[in-house]
């Protein structure tokens, strides 16, 4: 099997931190490198926490600290759904793994410009390292083979009624991704929401006897807890692998082509991803836009990627 070629922007977080787990010691993803983005915390958090997470799973991956702000807006940050760190609850040792010196920008321009149009851009964060690696050099775009993306929503938001946390964050990076005229896969809160990790798999993962395992346990105890004390839900739901998850198996996911508009406008509803499931202004479909998820097979891809780590 042809392995899938793939850059993962994120922005750790607990969700993103799993989506790296998965994506790196998967047989069916050839993971380039990770860019970092200010998001769930700020940058220089979040690139820790990417390190620490690549430093704990011993993954030889470069990692690429990007933008600390947003393209246009104020910086929006969550932490009170990730922690002080932007990844509390885990315990790692002395830091030693180092970000690469390249920006995250010119990576993803550097790489794609290289590639033979072959390369897959998820991102789990913030758009805005991709945007302005769209900006920066417009040549890069048909060399993107798609674009998947957790964020955004077709029903209603997490941060406000119409929108959710990576949308919200940088709408206007979205809004460039969104109009580059890529093919875009996205895995909104739509199904996110429907793989919610109950303390039963929590249990169930806990039982496999790896590294991966136990930083699972670890981060996933934390996570439900603020999930419990903001929204009252009994576990977090683990939405960054979702993306992951879909390039393992696009079986995981229905899909639904249609067009889809980021509100960068408006002041109530900024953010908010205007998808066109009915087709009222009739025009092309920029995206496909997920539906519905099988949750079953969404666990069980989560388990067979921690139980690939010794």
């Amino acid at each position: 099997m042809e392995k899938r070629k793939i850059i993962l922007d994120c922005d750790p977080g607990h969700d993103d931190a799993i989506a790296i787990m998965l994506a790196a010691n998967s047989p069916a993803i050839d993971l380039l490198g990770i860019t970092v983005v200010a998001g769930n915390q700020t940058l220089d958090k979040t690139l820790i926490n990417a390190l620490n997470v690549c430093q704990y799973l011993d993954l030889d991956v470069p990692v690429y600290k990007g933008c600390g702000q947003p393209m246009i807006r104020e910086q929006l940050i969550a932490p009170s759904i990730h922690g002080e760190s932007g990844l509390d609850g885990p315990q790692f040792g002395a830091l030693t793994k180092q970000a690469e010196p390249q920006h995250a920008v010119n990576f993803i321009i550097d790489t794609l410009l290289a590639s033979a149009g072959d390369v897959t851009v998820v991102t789990t964060g913030p758009m805005t390292n991709l945007a302005m690696a769209m900006r920066l050099n417009p040549d890069i775009l048909p060399k993107i083979h798609e674009l998947v993306l957790m964020g955004g929503t077709y029903q209603l938001g997490n941060m406000t009624p119409a929108a959710e946390f990576n949308v919200l964050a940088d709408g206007d990076a979205a809004h460039v991704v969104f109009t580059s005229g890529r093919k875009i896969t996205m895995a909104g809160l739509d199904v996110t929401r429907k793989v919610l990790c109950l303390p039963s798999i929590v249990e169930r993962m806990g039982r496999i006897d790896t590294k991966a395992a136990r930083l699972f346990v670890d981060l996933m105890t934390f996570f439900n807890k603020t999930q419990k004390e903001v929204f009252g839900w009994d576990g977090g739901p683990l939405h960054d692998p979702v993306t992951i998850a879909y390039l393992i198996d696009p079986t995981v996911l229905t899909l639904k082509e249609c067009f889809t508009q980021i509100d960068i406008r408006s002041e109530q509803s900024y953010g908010r991803t205007n998808c066109d499931i009915f087709d009222i202004f009739k025009q092309p479909p920029n995206s496909s836009i997920a539906l519905d998820i099988d949750i079953a097979k969404f666990w069980d891809i989560i388990e067979a990627g921690i139980r690939a780590y010794a």
